[in-house]
């Protein structure tokens, strides 16, 4: 009898606990802790992939935010014009400077397409196809896009080795995105699986002190996802 009295508050409890994540890690949970006092923000996120499974913004997308999608895999940007027709989204390989590029294809719509020779060697899963692509920068991008006096909130970049490429066609001290989360893959260890990584080589990665002369702070790190936040940035 005492417990059928407390269902009711134990139910209630249990849906409002309930919280759903779309990224692969749970990255979106956090960020929206980071992010809890702004309603309507705007995001960037490069190396988009899927428009829902495994994205790092679609929850933000749920909750009325608008953003930029990029991916080098023009399937991909299909998918997104569908389903998230609000957001802008470009089918584009990014790169410090506008170059030609190799892609190696693992498939259609596979989150390992890199422009990365040496990442696309360490995967286990092996390169089906290659094919060459233009590269733009970021900066052009945005400005293409006519959204260059736009306030970025959060900024995720996941293409599988080339991120610091990225952000060096990228001009952050003038954007400066208040979160800016970047995929690090370290090559150095034997096999990329939570066990087996290590601090001290991010902390002495070349991405890791780009970001801290930035003026950004690492305050979380989620299997290969690095989480930096501007110095500046105050939440509500």
């Amino acid at each position: 009898m005492k417990y059928l009295k407390n269902y009711p508050s134990y139910l209630l409890r249990k849906i409002k606990s309930k919280k759903i994540s779309f990224s692969q890690t749970g990255l979106d949970l956090l960020l929206t802790n980071i992010f809890k006092g702004i309603k309507e923000g705007f995001y960037i996120d490069i190396g988009c992939n899927h428009p829902v499974y495994n994205n790092n913004t679609f929850l933000f997308h749920k909750r009325g935010w608008k953003g930029l999608n990029i991916d080098l895999d023009k399937s991909s940007i299909d998918l997104f014009n569908i389903y998230r027709k609000n957001d802008l989204n470009i089918h584009a390989a990014l790169s410090s400077s506008n170059n030609t590029r190799k892609v190696y294809e693992f498939h259609a719509k596979s989150p390992l397409n890199t422009l990365d020779n040496k990442v696309a060697n360490y995967q286990k899963a092996k390169v089906k196809n290659t094919y060459e692509i233009k590269t733009q920068t970021l900066n052009q991008v945005i400005d293409e896009s006519g959204i260059n006096n736009k306030k970025i909130n959060f900024l995720s970049i996941d293409v599988e080795g080339h991120e610091l490429e990225v952000l060096n066609g990228f001009n952050i001290n003038h954007y400066q995105p208040d979160v800016i989360v970047v995929e690090y893959l370290d090559l150095s260890i034997n096999k990329l699986e939570i066990k087996n990584l290590n601090i001290n080589n991010v902390l002495n990665s070349e991405l890791y002190n780009y970001m801290i002369n930035k003026n950004y702070s690492l305050v979380n790190w989620l299997h290969s996802d690095l989480i930096f936040i501007n110095n500046e940035f105050k939440t509500k």
